[in-house]
């Protein structure tokens, strides 16, 4: 992750202060922190890890909403009067979720303006990244959207020098997450990794000249 810009409000410090940090649960790679259908009463935050967003449909078909990463809140529908929770978030690498109950996050958000600001700068960036998934659901090629999505993601790995070291995700998620097969995943994954734009020694690495198949025409 990049460093936090000079001034800029810190919402662990705050969350810490504020004595609600004690709320912290720990999950294992694949494990489900709420489940579609489930009574919408917590306000999760990452403190560290990353998280998918998907979407069951009633015919059993899984739709990958979003990626999440620390320092993000997700299911924040509850304040915004959602009762359930209108779909699943799962654990894609060990990771400590702050568990915000919603009328306490509420109040927080009334009485604090820093934390305020920094929830709606959230959600407003957001809504920028869901707007440009659907640009790119659109109008790229599934080679494009699996570039990008991949270049996305590192934004939830480690550095390793030039490159960057991806959380463990499996080829159905990201056929998933760009309206694809697992077929032409691996198909493009062997391409990407001919080019030397990603490698698989020691885990999934992403090199920044994948960008060149983004920008593209």
């Amino acid at each position: 992750m990049e460093s936090k810009p000079k001034g800029a409000f810190d919402v662990q410090a705050f969350l810490d202060s504020a004595g609600v940090a004690r709320k912290v649960v720990a999950y294992r790679r694949g494990e489900v922190i709420f489940a579609q259908g489930d009574p919408c009463e917590t306000v999760p935050y990452i403190q560290t890890g990353g998280v998918k967003l998907s979407v069951l449909s009633a015919t059993g078909r899984e739709a990958v909403v979003g990626m999440m990463g620390p320092g993000d809140f997700f299911g924040e529908g509850c304040l915004a009067g959602q009762s359930v929770r209108i779909g699943s978030a799962t654990a894609i690498t060990a990771s400590s979720i702050l568990q915000v109950d919603k009328a306490r996050m509420v109040r927080l958000l009334h009485k604090h303006h820093a934390l305020s600001d920094r929830f709606i700068r959230h959600i407003l960036e957001r809504n920028i990244r869901i707007e440009e998934d659907l640009v790119d659901q659109l109008f790229n090629s599934s080679e494009k959207r699996l570039a990008r999505t991949l270049l996305l993601l590192t934004v939830y790995g480690k550095v390793d020098g030039p490159q960057k070291v991806l959380p463990r995700i499996s080829q159905g998620t990201l056929a998933d997450m760009i309206g694809t097969t697992r077929a032409r995943v691996s198909f493009f994954m062997n391409k990407f990794q001919r080019l030397g734009f990603i490698n698989y020694k020691d885990g999934l690495k992403v090199n920044d000249g994948l960008r060149t198949v983004v920008m593209h025409e």
